[in-house]
């Protein structure tokens, strides 16, 4: 038997089979994954170092069933970064975190490296061992505007060069444009593609950011981290232009990445090709 921290150890009736206890593998004592395991229990939350019998089996989360382990780069979940950062703030170690949430360092290095899906119990401990709340660490903040965590203490903000600027631009998704209307300036966010160096959006006449035709306008583009508290942002100013060529609207069709998330009727190309791209970076004043 071998396993990876994450996995489930699953303990089944030899009379029917069924799953008569589970639990999480929260730690390891063998580096090639045979047991002994730490295990936190589904039904009761506890850790116990298990023994499996011959009743148990691993249920593995990311790989099937007898693979073998396949290295991976870091790449953590929305919740391993937010526990994290929210350690790096507190100045805590990995020991003293995963001490304090009743687990082994290295399931905490874990999570914080790997796309994981801790348990209930594992969000909660982790939450109580940060002094916040189980929500917080899961996103709960999603509705709310960006930008409200904690400001970095030493931030770094730079000017992007334009590579960069069209870098970013180009990974296409939901971008903002500013208008004029008769009603007034207006912002409202689209769904683009950027196409031979032009951002390129679906609207419907008549629809606000169809006033963007014939005019001069500003599309921006960001990401912000919340949980590490940075991001960046891109300006485009440029004049737009209706894409009236069948071939064109054709080929924009053809490429678009997503359908415009409003639904509806949105058949009308509107292009902007920008003649002033610039864009900003806040990072961790050391990287």
């Amino acid at each position: 038997m071998r396993a990876h921290l994450g996995d489930h150890l699953v303990i089944e009736s030899p009379v029917t089979g069924a799953t008569r206890r589970d639990g999480e593998i929260v730690g390891l004592h063998h580096e090639d994954g045979t047991p002994p395991y730490d295990v936190r229990w589904s039904d009761t939350e506890e850790v116990t170092l298990v023994f499996p019998g011959p009743d148990a089996h691993v249920r593995p989360v990311e790989q099937g069933l007898g693979s073998a382990p396949k290295p991976q780069a870091p790449n953590p979940g929305d919740i391993g970064r937010r526990v994290a950062a929210e350690r790096r703030r507190q100045e805590l170690s990995r020991e003293e975190t995963a001490r304090r949430a009743r687990m082994s360092p290295e399931y905490l290095a874990y999570l914080e490296e790997r796309p994981a899906d801790p348990t209930v119990a594992t969000v909660i401990n982790l939450a109580a061992a940060l002094g916040v709340s189980p929500a917080a660490l899961r996103g709960g903040g999603a509705d709310l505007p960006p930008g409200q965590g904690k400001a970095l203490l030493h931030p770094q903000l730079r000017d992007l060069g334009l590579d960069e600027c069209r870098a970013l631009l180009s990974t296409h998704g939901v971008g903002r444009i500013a208008v004029s209307t008769p009603e007034g300036p207006a912002v409202v966010p689209v769904n683009y593609e950027i196409v031979d160096d032009a951002i390129a959006f679906r609207t419907a006449p008549g629809s606000v950011p169809a006033a963007a035709v014939g005019t001069d306008v500003a599309f921006e583009v960001d990401h912000v981290d919340e949980a590490m508290s940075q991001g960046w942002s891109v300006l485009a100013v440029g004049p737009a232009r209706v894409v009236a060529e069948p071939d064109a609207t054709r080929r924009l069709a053809e490429r678009a990445h997503s359908e415009p998330w409003p639904g509806g009727e949105r058949e009308m190309w509107v292009s902007i090709r920008p003649t002033r791209l610039t864009g900003r970076r806040i990072t961790p004043a050391a990287e």
